[in-house]
């Protein structure tokens, strides 16, 4: 796979026109730079998510979007045309934030017409466009209800409705779920996702939380320390990921190191580590010092056949979790552990825990990345 470059410059993927063009934005506040300046293309009509920790500046970049942030440098262009001085009001796109900020005393309908009333929009084209609205986010038989008689799904789904009503062309939801519990947050997941398909509106979209991020997202922005770390698809973070950062924000990862390049070829990588030689499938790095070799723990079998990557190990612990079970396995040479999680079946003898125990990846399976320790 390719190395991680430091440019922080994410080109757009394909032959879809950019809807939002943001180069070199930055914004500092005093001495703190909050969002060092950084390029970003959002795809007309795609769900991006901006992922990242605490404190990584994911929600000072949607705030400066909306432009309830001053940027201190850079350009935001919506459709061609730069925006960074447009005040709110005029921007051409709304907002949803954690606190959906109904109105108590309007019924579900009025405050989802709202929007239009502001507008002077005549009322039958009004009450049709809200009937519209309440049919897709599925609130049509509650629309005389007020939000104190809405559960937080409801009224989740009344300020999506809200946003949508005069049909902008971009919506940001900054972390939206976070106060609704665990089982409506995974329903309303999926349900962010058919409403952003069925009305075909951009979507960028704030969380902290990688399953949700992965769930929902053609693309995910992760951020860390005002930067972009990396952009791609759910897919190529999870298993192509460029530093070791995005590979343990994913979930827990093997780490293999240190790694020395032995050879590369047009699609293949042989990498020396303290494991053995191991082989890497994907396009040569692009730098050759400073690397390590991630492999999740799912990639890990035991080695059977022709498997091109093998280590011998013993077993240290076997834990039965459900569907799962995950073996901790100490590399016979370095004694470094690894983890090995494998799908849970009556009918397959668990690991015996202190025998020998050799496993092996396939080369599609591991990825080079940053390797500096956090």
């Amino acid at each position: 796979m390719d190395a991680p470059d430091t440019d922080s410059r994410h080109e757009v993927a394909g032959d879809r026109t950019p809807l939002l063009r943001i180069r070199g934005l930055g914004v500092r506040f005093q001495d703190f730079e909050a969002i060092r300046p950084l390029d970003l293309d959002v795809l007309n009509g795609e769900f991006l998510t901006v992922l990242g920790p605490s404190g990584s500046g994911k929600t000072t970049l949607l705030r400066t979007i909306a432009g309830f942030q001053q940027p201190t440098a850079g350009r935001i262009e919506f459709d061609g045309r730069d925006i960074a001085d447009v005040p709110i009001n005029r921007r051409p796109f709304n907002t949803v934030f954690q606190d959906y900020a109904l109105f108590p005393h309007m019924t579900v309908r009025e405050n989802v017409a709202f929007g239009l009333r502001v507008r002077g929009i005549a009322r039958a084209t009004r009450d049709s466009r809200v009937e519209d609205a309440l049919g897709i986010v599925e609130l049509e038989d509650l629309g005389d209800r007020y939000p104190a008689q809405l559960s937080g799904g409801q009224q989740q789904r009344t300020a999506l409705a809200r946003a949508m009503i005069c049909e902008p062309r971009l919506i940001l939801l900054d972390e939206p779920l976070a106060a609704l519990d665990a089982t409506l947050r995974r329903q309303m997941q999926k349900f962010l996702k058919v409403v952003q398909r069925r009305s075909g509106i951009t979507f960028v979209f704030v969380t902290h939380d990688q399953s949700e991020a992965i769930t929902v997202s053609d693309r995910i922005c992760v951020m860390r320390s005002g930067s972009i770390e990396q952009i791609g698809t759910p897919r190529d973070l999870y298993y192509r990921p460029r530093s070791r950062f995005v590979a343990a924000f994913f979930g827990a990862s093997n780490i293999l190191e240190p790694c020395r390049i032995e050879s590369t070829g047009k699609d293949t990588t042989m990498v020396s580590t303290p494991f053995g030689t191991i082989r890497v499938d994907g396009p040569p790095p692009r730098v050759r010092e400073g690397l390590a070799l991630a492999v999740r723990p799912e990639a890990l079998v035991p080695a059977v056949g022709d498997a091109c990557n093998r280590i011998e190990c013993e077993v240290v612990s076997v834990s039965f979790v459900g569907s799962e079970t995950i073996t901790e396995l100490e590399h016979l040479r370095t004694r470094h552990v690894l983890t090995m999680k494998t799908r849970s079946n009556p009918s397959t003898r668990q690991p015996v825990v202190g025998s020998l125990l050799e496993v092996g990846f396939d080369a599609a399976a591991c990825a080079l990345v940053k390797g500096a320790r956090e």
